[in-house]
């Protein structure tokens, strides 16, 4: 089965839009490990508008209890990311190259012209314990390189697939992140996928064989205002069984 990790930015996003404390991120944390999901991931960003440094702390905390849930961290690995992955080790560091002002991820990683500058980086996480992913485009051609840059696995970039299965035209696209897959795979990588899945696209997406993780962050805290947290994270949890019988 494919392991649901929930992304919890846009739970701390509405909690800064006041300054009481509510919703709180770990609460969120709670219900979502409560109701069965597999990981917890967040993505600090350096201007702090959503996820900040004592959420990372306090949800590496909570979850020791939990040696089950793997606790992701993504983001651009500048120095305050990596210092966050020194003092916590998380399961899982999954490398973004976001710019410090965007919106939110937009691209994958171009190794020929990065690749230098992650090759250490990502041996340094290896020695914290820490598994490593690199978000990449499904049109990339770089998945070996990935592999000798040290990368454990490739998140799959998936806006492009949501966008052609919002509009009932993703054939060709679903058979490019299929080939992306299997290429990735082919070079020793695992994959997990990411971005604006949902309960509508989320099933058809795991029809390609082999996805370990997908990350949702976004649309599951916008089903959660309508069904509640627990009942949400068991709804996508329902995709992903659904999705192995399939």
């Amino acid at each position: 089965m494919t392991r649901l990790s929930i992304n919890l930015n846009k739970v701390a996003l509405l909690r800064n839009s006041r300054n009481i404390g509510i919703p709180s991120v770990l609460r969120a944390a709670e219900l979502s490990v409560g109701a069965g999901a597999h990981g917890v991931t967040v993505h600090p960003r350096p201007d702090r508008r959503h996820i900040r440094p004592s959420d990372v702390y306090d949800l590496s905390d909570f979850l020791k209890q939990y040696p089950q849930v793997e606790f992701n961290i993504e983001g651009n690995p500048f120095p305050e990311f990596l210092e966050m992955s020194r003092r916590i080790k998380p399961v899982q560091c999954t490398l973004v190259p976001d710019g410090p002002d965007a919106i939110t991820s937009d691209h994958g990683w171009d190794l020929d012209q990065e690749g230098q500058r992650l090759e250490p980086i990502i041996a340094e996480l290896h020695d914290l314990g820490s598994r490593v992913s690199i978000f990449m485009d499904a049109d990339s051609d770089q998945w070996g390189k990935a592999r000798e840059l040290g990368a454990d696995r490739v998140e799959l970039y998936t806006q492009p697939y949501a966008e052609a299965f919002a509009r009932n035209d993703f054939d060709v696209v679903f058979e490019k992140y299929a080939v992306a897959a299997k290429a990735a795979q082919s070079a020793g990588l695992g994959v997990n996928a990411g971005h604006d899945l949902n309960l509508q696209n989320l099933g058809k997406f795991c029809e390609i064989p082999g996805i370990l993780e997908v990350s949702i962050g976004h649309a599951l805290v916008a089903d959660a205002l309508e069904m509640g947290m627990t009942d949400a994270v068991r709804a996508y949890l329902r995709v992903l069984t659904a999705a192995i019988r399939g």
